[in-house]
């Protein structure tokens, strides 16, 4: 997926939960064999290219063009699994990887778990262990912290073009979303959070009234002049801080 994955597991790591993370990393290499877009023999590279079909894909494809299919019609059209013209559903196979991984890992009885999928997180644990605190990159100035997000179980997912440019498009206009740095969304399933995100990243400053009415989410966003704005229940998971200043060391920066 052109990426890099890592794991933060509290609590007692038993030889279950040991195996549960050799299978967590062996699902991820399959995933990234089955539907990296930067492999021309994978089957979502072959499926694009029309030389085999949804069939004679390996099952989980089916499952991951029916989730983005979803996410298309949730988001009136501004996620695609063809804004470039090829077919990538990159913007919901990256949640969907890191969810399973950390289902994999509570599964088998790991107490609080944190899987970062190149920056997209999928946190599981509950009270009364200390909540999970993540930080948000500010688009704006490397290496500095805009906000904190904290909780229990959740899912947090930034869009954006401070790390890899102008890389998501608008699935409408065929060019690159342009009104916002970046925009980071809460929820508690990396699966819709990623895929949401990526729809509300296109959208830019229409975003903020099309995520207030998502049940359980919640959006933090940088526009392109540096202006700051968030929906209304983000309080409930995060704070924002004075542009320059670091609150510690978080445990993530999303």
């Amino acid at each position: 997926m052109g990426t890099v994955f890592s794991f933060d597991i509290r609590g007692a790591v038993t030889p279950a939960v040991r195996r549960a993370l050799t299978d967590a990393v062996a699902m991820l290499h399959r995933v990234d064999e089955v539907f990296s877009t930067f492999r021309p023999d994978s089957a979502i590279s072959r499926l694009g290219a029309g030389t085999t079909t949804v069939d004679a894909c390996p099952p989980e494809v089916a499952e991951v063009l029916e989730l983005c299919a979803e996410a298309t019609r949730r988001s009136d059209g501004w996620f695609s699994v063809r804004a470039a013209g090829f077919l990538d559903p990159s913007g919901l196979v990256k949640g969907w990887a890191t969810e399973r991984a950390a289902e994999l890992l509570r599964g088998a009885g790991a107490q609080r778990v944190c899987v970062n999928g190149g920056g997209d997180l999928q946190c599981t644990g509950t009270a009364p262990a200390d909540p999970w605190r993540l930080g948000v990159a500010d688009p704006a100035a490397p290496g500095q912290l805009l906000a904190v997000v904290q909780g229990y179980d959740l899912a947090v997912a930034t869009s954006g073009s401070a790390e890899r440019g102008a890389h998501i498009l608008d699935p409408h206009a065929r060019e690159p979303a342009g009104e916002l740095l970046s925009l980071t969304l809460i929820g508690n399933r990396l699966t819709w959070t990623d895929a949401y995100a990526t729809a509300a990243f296109a959208r830019g400053s229409a975003a903020r009234d099309w995520v207030e009415g998502l049940e359980g989410h919640e959006a933090l966003a940088v526009t392109r002049g540096g202006a700051v704005w968030h929906t209304s229940g983000f309080g409930s998971f995060g704070r924002l801080l004075d542009r320059g200043t670091s609150p510690g060391r978080p445990t993530r920066d999303a």
